[in-house]
């Protein structure tokens, strides 16, 4: 039985389906989560189909999650967990303590947890899969309109607007499955590219403070006292910023150091060429050959990161 199909059957043997996502999200991961809410609840009314996750208004324009889900409703549920690499970064602590576990996910498989897993880190998103899901199982699911809009979102988003190199031949034909449902492709595209003013101050921060190195590595720290002007709030995320560089000829990878809530530094790492995953798993993370991340500790990590990253992209190129 393929994984598709095998998915479908264990959600039929649930009353209640929990679907969670991850930390810090992105429309990939809102779009996959509610996309798929969309489809189960069309499919089966009567089953209770939930979504959690922290709120975060900025992406109100795709939905919400169920905000009321109690503890108890875990108890004899099944949870699906989309597009999360790792359990530390799956939003809300209760996904497992539900009877059983899918995972659902485009990243590579370095956590192999859930009783049932799939993975495809060759797929352009979590979203372009979840059509996939319903496509194979298309005599038994229902794709509502608002379900196509989702996913179309989360594809958008995780291709770069369809730039990135995990855009394939099968990712354009299923955008325009999910175009053909009759929701306006423009209003996602022109809510996706759209960013505050005071998104568009820190943008302009980002070409003005950008280091790039000879080899074409380059990098910026955005530390509190850094962000802290431009008085972002939860709406908005420095995710945003991070594909900026890539638009700069002589860049060919690049590094965010990002300051946390406990003074360590998140890493956001990308690339147009050479991997960069194997750098994100020797401090601690990971993710696809061109967009991974890590942790730095302190600025000590962070010159060592910088130092890795340059003589990465020196190396690729020859030199």
């Amino acid at each position: 039985m393929a994984i598709e199909n095998a998915i479908l059957e264990e959600i039929k043997h649930y009353q209640t389906i929990i679907i969670h996502r991850h930390q810090h999200p992105d429309p990939d991961c809102v779009g996959a989560q509610l996309g798929l809410r969309e489809i189960l609840r069309a499919s089966f009314p009567d089953k209770t189909i939930l979504a959690v996750g922290k709120h975060y208004a900025g992406f109100d324009w795709l939905g919400q999650a169920d905000t009321d889900v109690a503890d108890d409703q875990y108890a004899n549920a099944l949870v699906i967990v989309v597009d999360t690499a790792n359990q530390p970064r799956v939003d809300d602590d209760r996904w497992h303590t539900g009877k059983a576990v899918v995972k659902i996910d485009h990243h590579p498989n370095d956590d192999a947890f859930g009783d049932l897993q799939w993975v495809l880190d060759q797929a352009s998103s979590t979203s372009e899969m979840l059509y996939d899901f319903y496509a194979a199982n298309a005599s038994e699911l229902t794709l509502p309109q608002e379900a196509a809009r989702l996913f179309y979102a989360g594809i958008v988003g995780d291709t770069g607007r369809f730039m990135y190199p995990a855009t394939s031949a099968h990712t354009m034909a299923v955008a325009g499955k999910l175009m053909a449902t009759g929701f306006s492709a423009s209003d996602v595209n022109q809510a996706e590219d759209e960013v505050s003013p005071a998104m568009a101050r820190l943008s302009a921060y980002v070409y003005q403070n950008l280091t790039i190195l000879p080899s074409g590595a380059a990098y910026l720290k955005l530390s509190d006292a850094d962000l802290e002007p431009f008085e972002l709030g939860e709406t908005d995320s420095t995710s945003a910023v991070v594909p900026l560089p890539g638009k700069i000829t002589t860049v060919v990878a690049w590094a965010f150091f990002v300051e946390a809530k406990d003074h360590t530094y998140r890493i956001r790492l990308r690339s147009k060429g050479p991997s960069i995953n194997g750098l994100a798993k020797a401090h601690g993370g990971g993710g696809h050959a061109l967009a991974s991340g890590a942790t730095a500790h302190d600025q000590a990590e962070i010159d060592q990161v910088i130092h890795e990253l340059d003589a990465l992209v020196a190396q690729d190129k020859g030199e």
